[in-house]
């Protein structure tokens, strides 16, 4: 068996898989459980980027999964993708390879007009709340719950905005906020006194904050395969300027949050693919679904249309062939 299959094999075995397969069969339902478990889903964003992620989303609710998790971790546009997946209408995440969608989100122009290229507040607050509706009270009112991270600028770490979504004024300030990135995407959002950057400074791939809360069992939506082991782990000269600048007013802890993403990030590769191929026999089990090798590359500020609807086909796929091996 070579080694895809060797990967295949093991998938199949994999006790996050094991336990979405049980609920699916006993038809469990959040807030009627009774097997002990706490089942996440994390999403990872990565602006345009996510639209990988939402199309396993969208393979997931596809399948009638979303009932199967108690709740669902969002960073940045993965934080947009989890509350479309908990609203009324979770097929409106095919609205991601959208032309319209990609116009109100990434505005090369706006620089010129003094705003964010990545403009957060015309995608949540006219989008989302006028033209593709969003149904803020369905997600605050979903048992499985969403849980949108962010940055405090204050202390520099990962931050669960889950306590404050209780409006959808407030629901729609977290989804801001989650995804409020420096320089690109606006300043922090302000929720209760606090000011809150992009989750992706802290916590790219939400997976800790779930299993700090307690999570068992956690699926992570990846908008990107492996990422190689670099000879040096160091910030890039262009988050070096960032930190210099952008952030110069803000405390040390955020600054040094932001320069250390690189180091972060390859512990988190490290730690989960750990535990795709070999699982702990006690402990949470987390899962990672990946895009193909053939997925396309999309950037972050990516807008061509026939770019994103193959990379929203790709993350489906993915999650169709996971969802092919459940045991």
């Amino acid at each position: 068996m070579d080694q895809q299959g060797i990967e295949a094999a093991g998938a199949a075995r994999h006790g996050v898989l094991t336990a979405l397969a049980e609920r699916r069969r006993t038809g469990s339902r959040p807030g009627a459980r009774t097997d002990g478990r706490r089942i996440a889903l994390a999403v990872e964003g990565g602006g345009m980027r996510g639209i990988i992620s939402g199309g396993m989303a969208l393979s997931l609710h596809e399948a009638g999964l979303t009932g199967a998790f108690d709740a669902v971790y969002g960073a940045s546009a993965g934080a947009l993708t989890g509350a479309w997946l908990l609203s009324s209408d979770p097929g409106q995440l095919a609205g991601w390879a959208d032309a319209e969608y990609a116009r109100a989100m990434i505005r090369p122009g706006n620089p010129l007009r003094g705003r964010p290229v990545v403009d957060l507040h015309n995608l949540v607050e006219h989008l989302y709340a006028h033209v593709a509706r969003m149904d803020f009270d369905a997600i605050l009112a979903n048992p499985t719950t969403l849980h949108p991270l962010a940055t405090h600028t204050g202390t520099g770490r990962s931050t669960d905005l889950h306590p404050l979504l209780t409006d959808p004024a407030r629901l729609r300030l977290a989804l801001r906020a989650s995804a409020a990135l420096p320089l690109l995407a606006g300043p922090p959002v302000e929720l209760d006194g606090s000011h809150y950057y992009d989750a992706g400074l802290a916590e790219s791939v939400p997976f800790r904050t779930a299993l700090a809360q307690g999570a068992t069992h956690v699926l992570v939506l990846r908008s990107r395969g492996p990422v190689a082991a670099p000879a040096v782990v160091a910030p890039s000269r262009g988050s070096r300027v960032i930190a210099r600048t952008v952030l110069r007013r803000y405390p040390a802890a955020l600054r040094d949050s932001y320069l250390a993403r690189a180091e972060r990030l390859l512990a988190d590769e490290e730690l989960l693919g750990r535990h795709d191929l070999a699982p702990p026999a006690d402990g949470p089990a987390v899962l990672s679904v990946r895009p193909g090798p053939d997925a396309p590359k999309v950037g972050r500020l990516a807008r061509d249309p026939a770019l994103l609807r193959a990379a929203l086909e790709a993350g489906r796929a993915a999650v169709d062939d996971l969802l092919a091996r459940l045991p």
